[in-house]
């Protein structure tokens, strides 16, 4: 019989660390990080990464592994989750991937379409381009290529865009017609997703105490670090919270504007994950925070699959 393999997913601040920290303690399981900006060093206080302790407690998997200079592509990521899921099988051990980075996500259980190899020299001009022109003039120029891939990505999500045009011009393929083809999708795991759906008010309220803690516990001060060690080549710089501190280095708005926007932003970012994740199949999904969404989980797991795991 395959192996389980629980998956932790929702939307920023919703509580996943919590109750992956509480599934693994249960069924005796380890922690794969689903997290791209989590996977790289010295980026600490705007990635809410587990705290030291909680990685004693229980072993995290895809933390701290990255140099800020690298970047990582969902394919890389993917090949990693792999790697260490297979190790956490070999030692008896159930997996749990847990994060909110919808596209890691899906190349980790699904696999990614056979795309063309990256071009760093159209994806600098395609940059460039965003930066003279805004977003929305790349989002166009997909809509003129592909249309529905256009429908399907955010303007504002530069990075997915430049992929797009980029799939679209090396390949001759529209991206959407490529997203048809067969994928490399995860087996010999049997997957059980569990969603978190909290209520949207309580959600917003967690956003803006998590964004104004970061502050308060020092974000630009690491940031003005990080950027006097590396310069704009820290990949992570252009996440949620390190963004707006870099403005704030900059001297283009001051500390407290830079925390409104990035409450925003992160609200924002989550309405986006919930819509990506609604699209994910069988879902179970939890509400509420806490020692209720806990309750939940460990029930379901427990009806479905509770005597393999004692």
């Amino acid at each position: 019989m395959d192996p389980l393999l629980l998956v932790v997913l929702g939307p920023t601040a919703s509580g996943k660390t919590a109750l992956a920290l509480r599934l693994a303690q249960e069924f005796g399981g380890e922690i794969v990080s689903c997290d791209s900006v989590a996977m790289y060093r010295e980026f600490e206080i705007g990635t809410a990464k587990p705290s030291q302790a909680e990685r004693r407690l229980i072993p995290h998997h895809l933390i701290d592994v990255v140099e800020p200079t690298a970047q990582v592509t969902a394919g890389e990521y993917a090949r990693q989750a792999r790697a260490a899921i297979e190790q956490i099988d070999r030692r008896d051990k159930v997996s749990i991937v847990a994060g909110g980075t919808g596209l890691y996500m899906r190349a980790l259980l699904e696999g990614l379409f056979p795309g063309p190899n990256r071009s760093e020299d159209l994806r600098e001009r395609l940059r460039g381009r965003a930066a003279e022109l805004g977003p929305a003039y790349l989002h166009r120029v997909l809509r003129r290529m592909d249309r529905e891939a256009a429908t399907r990505i955010h303007a504002n999500d530069t990075a997915k865009v430049i992929r797009a045009i980029e799939v679209c011009l090396a390949s001759r393929q529209k991206l959407s017609a490529m997203w048809e083809k067969g994928r490399d999708a995860l087996v010999g795991f049997r997957i059980l997703r569990l969603g978190l759906d909290p209520e949207r008010a309580q959600l917003y309220e967690r956003i803006n105490q998590r964004a104004r803690l970061m502050f308060e516990a020092g974000l630009v001060a690491e940031t003005r670090g990080i950027v006097e060690k590396y310069g704009p080549a820290a990949w992570p710089l252009s996440s949620l919270g390190y963004k707006q501190a870099v403005q704030v280095l900059r001297g283009d708005i001051s500390e407290a504007a830079a925390l409104a926007e990035a409450q925003q932003a992160h609200r924002n970012y989550a309405k986006r994950q919930m819509t990506w994740f609604r699209k994910e199949p069988e879902v179970h999904w939890l509400r509420g925070f806490g020692d209720e969404v806990v309750a939940q989980a460990v029930e379901i797991v427990s009806s479905r699959y509770g005597q393999e795991l004692e």
